[in-house]
């Protein structure tokens, strides 16, 4: 069955002056109530489309359809349902948590204890309660943030779109936020377009992703998918350290193996770049028998979302 869109972007081209192509047929669709992941290097468009989803640029050419509305052709009606969170905080310093939500769902209209109870809620859901009524400029960077996200909530956008909302926050507060986006996904029934270098969080967040390289889509799925289609997973294997290791005979055993890629030796630990681990581990042990290798143990490490965007990039 297929799935309803929140967004669909078809055959998107941008040109930007001195013959620079930022995009170039641009094409993928974002399932309702989704969060999708949109990676890439610097330069590969993917701020060109945010800002052309959010209608603040138009492209040259191409179809953009956020919920049931053409950015081109309605753009207000595109205002009204998304929310946008960018990479630069919007708060404002001087104000309260409680100042910032009330003047933000003011200028969405909202008004009386329709807003008021808005404000309490998501300053519950942020864990913001306690600095409800404080300064924003006495916030740490992760308040900030939860903050800035939960402005883009207001006025319950059926879109949300996020440019790197993790940017410079620790580990702690980044995992924290992690756990907000996702609950706040699914309570709300909103749909997240994500974009972000920390490739760990789209991982952790996304249910589909696309990597984008010179302005067009190169990579697409979940991120298991991607993974597994990789099919390159690294086998460490751990040897007694009273072996006496004749390495280049073992180099030349197990690179003869099919499936290996890549044979390294670092101290008394095999480390294995293969395809199909789990089959090729039998192989592997037994070549390492043959040859009087005593194995402590071994592990089998898989493939990352590193690795996939590092393929595909080559960057």
């Amino acid at each position: 069955m297929k799935l309803e869109q929140s967004i669909k972007v078809e055959n998107l081209n941008k040109t930007y002056k001195g013959n620079i192509q930022a995009l170039d047929g641009l094409s993928f669709e974002v399932d309702k109530g989704s969060i999708f992941g949109l990676i890439g290097p610097n330069g590969a468009g993917k701020s060109t489309a945010i800002k052309i989803m959010t209608t603040l640029t138009r492209a040259d050419s191409g179809v953009v359809r956020i919920g049931d509305y053409d950015v081109n052709t309605e753009p207000n009606h595109v205002r009204k349902i998304i929310g946008c969170i960018s990479q630069n905080s919007g708060v404002f310093r001087e104000g309260t948590a409680r100042e910032n939500l009330i003047l933000q769902g003011e200028l969405y209209g909202m008004r009386g204890s329709k807003l008021k109870t808005r404000v309490s809620k998501l300053l519950d859901n942020f864990g913001l309660n306690e600095v409800a009524d404080r300064i924003a400029a006495t916030y740490s960077g992760g308040m900030l943030r939860k903050l800035d996200v939960a402005l883009g909530l207001i006025h319950r956008p059926q879109i949300l779109f996020l440019d790197e909302p993790t940017t410079g926050l620790d580990p702690e507060a980044r995992s924290s936020l992690w756990e907000i986006i996702l609950s706040m996904s699914k309570q709300e029934n909103v749909t997240v377009l994500l974009t972000t270098h920390y490739l760990e969080e789209v991982d952790r967040l996304a249910d589909k992703l696309a990597i984008v390289n010179a302005g067009k889509v190169i990579a697409e799925g979940t991120p298991a998918s991607l993974k597994e289609a990789l099919n390159e997973d690294m086998i460490h294997i751990s040897l007694d350290s009273k072996t006496e290791l004749q390495t280049d005979v073992i180099e030349k055993a197990l690179s003869s193996l099919r499936n290996i890629f890549r044979v390294e030796i670092d101290g008394n630990i095999i480390k294995l770049r293969v395809a199909n681990a789990s089959s090729t581990l039998v192989d592997v042990l037994q070549v390492l028998a043959a040859n009087q290798i005593h194995v402590l143990n071994t592990s089998i490490i898989p493939s990352t979302i590193d690795e996939v965007y590092l393929k595909y990039t080559k960057k």
